[in-house]
C-alpha cells in the first residue's frame, strides 16, 4: 500500500522528529533526496541549466539545499526569488556552492526558458488556493518552457490534503515528497498535477499514526482462490437483476463481468429477450425469465450469495420493487447506474438502505453521487475526497466514486484509491462490467471494501491490457482482458 496522511498529521509528526534531532536535520534530508532524483532525470548533470523557483516557507529553503547540491556536482543552478522573504540558510549554501540568484522578472523567465531542469519551491504541502502573483506567472512560464519540471513535496497550488486544484498551479513531471505520501497526490485533479511520485524516506515513519488515504499496489490484492475442495458454491454465486427491454446490453456487460470475475455460478434473472440474449453470449449463466418488476420471481431463482442490482434495469415502479425486494435481504448488494436514480428519487429505498446491516456497495459516477447527496457534480469533481467520505457516513454503505482517479470509502476507515484508472475506460458499458466484477467477488467472501478495492484495480488493470497498443477499446474489451489481469497478480 502506498500510505498518505493529511497535512496536519505531517505537521505533527516533523514536529515530533526534529524536537529529537539537530535543527535542519529534515530539511537536508528532504533536500539531498531531492537533489538526487532531480540528478538521475538529468542525461548530463555537469553544465546543465537547472532552475530553482523559491518561495517563502520552508519548501523554499528545501529547493536552495538541494539546488546547492547539484551546484557542487557541476550543474548550473539558478534561483528566482519569488517570495517575500527567504530561507537564508539554504540561499547562503547557494551561492557557496557557486549558484546564482536571479530576480522575477524578464531575466528570471529567459532562466526557465532556457532550463533543462525546474524546480518548483513555492508553497509545499501548507499551500491553499490557487497560486497568486507572481507565483502564478512562474507556474504559467513553467508549462510553457521544455524543462522538466520537478515539484517540491507538492505541486504549488495543489491542496496536498485533498488534492483540489483551485486556480494556477505548476504541472509537474515528478514530484519528490518527503515522509509520506499525501492525499493530493493520488486524487485527481491534483494528481494530474504531480506526475510521478517518488517518496523519500526523512524518518517520519514511528512519529505518522494511521493514514488518511491508502492505494493498493499489486501486492495488496488478493481475490478469492479457488482450492482442491471448491465448487460453484464455495466460489460464490452472484445473483443479477440487471437489463431492460431498452438497455439489454447491460445485462450481457454485467454478467460478462462476474463471469470473468471468478463468480462460480452466475443467477440472472430479466424479461424473455433480454434473457435470450444474455443466454446467447453467456450460455454458463444459469438464467430465469420474469415478469417485470416479479421481484418474488427473482429472489426464488436459486440460491445466491451477493447481489447485483441496477446496470440498465430502468427506473419505473418495476426496477424499484425488485430493488426494494433485494435491499430487504440479509446478503452484500451492489447498486449501480438506474439502482442508484431509484435510490435519490425514492425516500423509502433510501431509508432501506441506510437500515441494512449486511455489505451494499454503491457505485456512482459524480453525476449519480450528487443526486444521492444532493450536491452539485462540480462541487463533487472539484473535491472528491470530502465528497466520498459524506456519502459513506449519510448512506451507510461502501461508496465507490468512479471518474478519473476511483475513490473507495467506508466510514472511518482511509479512504482507498485505485492507481490502474485509465481514461480509456470513459466508454459505455464499462461501469456494466465493473458492477459484475465487483459482485462477483462479494460472492467469493471479500469484504466490501476489498470487493470494491480489488475491483476497480482489475477492471483498470484490464483495460490497460486491452489497449496496451493505444487503440480504442470498448467494453466487451474489457472483460475479455479480466482472465489476464487476473494472471497479472500471481
Amino acid at each position: 500500500m502506498r500510505y498518505a496522511h493529511e497535512v496536519d498529521k505531517v505537521r505533527a509528526a516533523e514536529r515530533a522528529l526534529m524536537a529529537r534531532l539537530p535543527e535542519g536535520t529534515l530539511m537536508r534530508r528532504a533536500a539531498a533526496g531531492l537533489a538526487s532524483v532531480c540528478a538521475n532525470l538529468l542525461p548530463t548533470l555537469y553544465g546543465s541549466p537547472v532552475v530553482l523557483l523559491v518561495g517563502s516557507g520552508d519548501n523554499g529553503g528545501d529547493a536552495l539545499y538541494a539546488g546547492a547540491r547539484l551546484a557542487r556536482r557541476g550543474a548550473r543552478v539558478e534561483a528566482i526569488l519569488a517570495g517575500s522573504t527567504v530561507h537564508e540558510e539554504g540561499l547562503a549554501d547557494l551561492r557557496k556552492a557557486g549558484g546564482r540568484v536571479a530576480v522575477e522578472d524578464a531575466a528570471g523567465d529567459a532562466a526557465i526558458e532556457a532550463a533543462d531542469l525546474v524546480i518548483d519551491g513555492l508553497t509545499g504541502i501548507g499551500g491553499q488556493g490557487g497560486l497568486r502573483e507572481p507565483y502564478a506567472r512562474l507556474a504559467a512560464r513553467t508549462a510553457d518552457s521544455d524543462a522538466i519540471v520537478v515539484a517540491c513535496d507538492v505541486p504549488s497550488g495543489v491542496d496536498a490534503s485533498t488534492g483540489e486544484v483551485a486556480g494556477a498551479a505548476i504541472w509537474a513531471d515528478v514530484t519528490v515528497t518527503f515522509g509520506t505520501y499525501k492525499p493530493g497526490l493520488l486524487i485527481d485533479p491534483g494528481a494530474a498535477h504531480s506526475g510521478v511520485v517518488e517518496l523519500i524516506d526523512i524518518g517520519l515513519g514511528p512519529e505518522l499514526p494511521d493514514p488518511d488515504v491508502v492505494a493498493p499496489q499489486f501486492g495488496d490484492v488478493r481475490p478469492p482462490e479457488a482450492s482442491p475442495e471448491s465448487d460453484k458454491y464455495r466460489r460464490g454465486v452472484v445473483g443479477i437483476l440487471s437489463g431492460s427491454e431498452r438497455y439489454p446490453g447491460a445485462a450481457v456487460l454485467s454478467t460478462g463481468g462476474a463471469i470473468r470475475g471468478g463468480a462460480g455460478m452466475v443467477r440472472f434473472a430479466s424479461v424473455q429477450n433480454v434473457v435470450d440474449l444474455v443466454r446467447q453470449w453467456w450460455p454458463e449463466a444459469v438464467t430465469t425469465v420474469i415478469e417485470p418488476g416479479d421481484a418474488q420471481a427473482a429472489l426464488g431463482m436459486g440460491r445466491v450469495q451477493a447481489w447485483i442490482v441496477g446496470p440498465g434495469l430502468g427506473t419505473d415502479e418495476h426496477s424499484e420493487a425488485l430493488i426494494a425486494a433485494v435491499l430487504n435481504t440479509d446478503l452484500p448488494v451492489l447498486i449501480d447506474a438506474d439502482g442508484l436514480t431509484v435510490l435519490a428519487d425514492h425516500g423509502a429505498r433510501r431509508r432501506e438502505l441506510q437500515r441494512r446491516t449486511a455489505p451494499t456497495v454503491l457505485t456512482p459516477h459524480a453525476g449519480e453521487l450528487a443526486r444521492l447527496i444532493g450536491a452539485e457534480r462540480q462541487d463533487i469533481e472539484a473535491r472528491r475526497l470530502e465528497h466520498v467520505r459524506r456519502a459513506a457516513g449519510e448512506l451507510s454503505a461502501t461508496v465507490l466514486l468512479k471518474g478519473s482517479t476511483t475513490l473507495i470509502a467506508e466510514e472511518d476507515r482511509p479512504v482507498r484509491v485505485n492507481p490502474t484508472g485509465t481514461p480509456r475506460l470513459a466508454t459505455a458499458g464499462t461501469g456494466d462490467v465493473l458492477s459484475g466484477l465487483i459482485g462477483a467477488l462479494l460472492a467469493g467472501g471479500l469484504a466490501a471494501l476489498d470487493a470494491a478495492t480489488a475491483g476497480a484495480f482489475l477492471h483498470g488493470l484490464a483495460a490497460r491490457l486491452a489497449s496496451e497498443e493505444g487503440a480504442p477499446i470498448g467494453a466487451h474489451d474489457v472483460v475479455a482482458a479480466l482472465p489476464e489481469a487476473f494472471h497479472a497478480l500471481t
